[in-house]
């Protein structure tokens, strides 16, 4: 696999016009549909609130190639702080060059240095290669606990 020179840092304000378009991307691929407005509005939002951490992955010229979203959140049971990995996304032409292992590994390296017990995240059963890229960075399918949504 060729690997791409990302560089991955945390978003801030000046980014939201690639991150908008990425994230509206990401929700077409979840059959959500295409809504720039609705994408931009939701990461504003996020970003104004502070509830949440962007994560940005640009080539050396500055082109966004993906992007990763994790939110803060809580464990009763380990009564610890977790960090939740919601959202990860590459764009089409810099996936299969390392993007996502390098979102990852800044994701993994904040929640860690933040004290977070761990990380979660879930995904489509039918989104195979994800589900291979977690397991190869050393991630454990959950076997124990059943996800339940109750939609409104």
């Amino acid at each position: 696999m060729l690997r791409m020179k990302a560089i991955v840092r945390k978003a801030d304000r000046s980014d939201l016009d690639d991150l908008a378009v990425m994230f509206d991307q990401y929700r077409q691929f979840y059959e959500q549909p295409a809504d720039a407005e609705r994408a931009r509005s939701y990461l504003v939002a996020r970003m104004t609130q502070g509830e949440s951490v962007l994560l940005i992955a640009r080539d050396e010229s500055g082109m966004a190639l993906g992007f990763c979203q994790l939110y803060p959140s809580y464990c009763s049971v380990a009564t610890a702080a977790i960090w939740v990995l919601y959202d990860l996304f590459v764009t089409e032409n810099a996936r299969r060059h390392g993007v996502a292992g390098a979102l990852m590994e800044l994701a993994e390296d904040l929640a860690r240095k933040s004290g977070a017990a761990r990380l979660d995240l879930s995904t489509a059963r039918s989104n195979a290669k994800a589900q291979a890229l977690y397991e190869s960075r050393g991630w454990v399918r959950d076997e124990v606990f059943l996800v339940y949504s109750l939609s409104f």
